[in-house]
């Protein structure tokens, strides 16, 4: 069957055992110092584990694989205690895959395991995957009181402050006149959206380039791209804005990475959006 599923780049794994530990189904191991899928039915496709990767070494694709066996995992992990199986149960949980956890509690009782976990059965999200891509309602926050007083007057479109094309880290030229010297913006994709005001607020008298450490491909690609822009292009400053969720970690980390490859060394700033748009977090680092 088709389905989604990790896929590990050999090449960018350095070993760390980071996804081996954050992968409640045990689908992950060590060997010969690269992180390896023991089997493909131990797979939810979930991607949790992606946001465990210092590396971006883990990503997911659509392929003709094994369908995932939920009677299979509790097979592997019921072993290991009661610690790990609550850790699997609260995984499948968060993600809202009421079906495979009512299959794993159902295979608790026939082997007569108990476990202090409460489930209150809820109706599955039509969307099931790693807590970056989860359907969330939001209540959108109340906008400032202001001191107009006219009636019916019609906001004024704000200005965008994109100067320079194209943006997608991709199939920007690190070369490119507009990086020298300039105050870069490496922004996950959902951040323009998640923010009312990306371009006043974030995007001002900043250089931009989006991506994506999830979904995009070959992110050593980026590495080197940033790895240039500090060296040659002598960008002044790096400024991450990333999203709240986990593996929106690993642009990070692509910019740690990128830094530590140059030469030179750059300020780097990590803003951290909630899904409302609000600042979590910021620091140079």
């Amino acid at each position: 069957m088709k389905r989604t599923i990790i896929k590990i780049d050999e090449n960018l794994c350095d070993g760390c055992g980071n996804c081996v530990t954050g992968c409640h189904e045990g689908a992950l191991q060590l060997i010969n110092g690269k992180a390896v899928m023991v089997s493909e039915l131990y797979c939810d496709g979930l991607g949790a584990c992606i946001g465990e990767c210092p590396v971006g070494a883990i990503t997911l694709e659509e392929r003709e694989a094994e369908p995932y066996s939920e009677e299979a995992v509790m097979e592997r992990i019921a072993p290991k205690g009661n610690a790990v199986i609550m850790a699997h149960l609260n995984h499948l949980k968060e993600h809202g895959e009421m079906e495979l956890l009512n299959q794993g509690l159902e295979y608790l009782s026939k082997k007569g395991i108990t476990v202090n976990f409460k489930h209150e059965e809820k109706e599955k999200p039509a969307h099931c995957g790693c807590p970056g891509s989860a359907t969330r309602e939001i209540t959108p926050s109340q906008p400032p009181k202001t001191s107009s007083s006219f009636v019916g007057e019609v906001p004024q479109p704000q200005p965008s402050e994109l100067r320079f094309w194209p943006v997608q880290l991709h199939l920007v030229n690190p070369g490119a006149t507009f990086f020298k010297g300039a105050d870069l913006l490496l922004a996950a994709d959902c951040t323009a959206f998640a923010s009312g005001d990306f371009h006043s607020r974030f995007l001002k008298g900043k250089v931009p380039a989006i991506a994506c450490p999830k979904l995009d491909s070959n992110m050593q690609i980026y590495i080197d791209k940033l790895a240039e822009m500090i060296d040659v292009a002598l960008i002044n400053t790096l400024t991450v804005l990333i999203m709240e969720v986990p593996c929106c970690g690993g642009l990070l980390r692509i910019a740690e990475q990128a830094r530590s490859k140059a030469q030179r060394n750059v300020p780097i700033k990590v803003i951290v959006l909630s899904i409302k748009g609000e600042i979590q977090s910021e620091k140079w680092i």
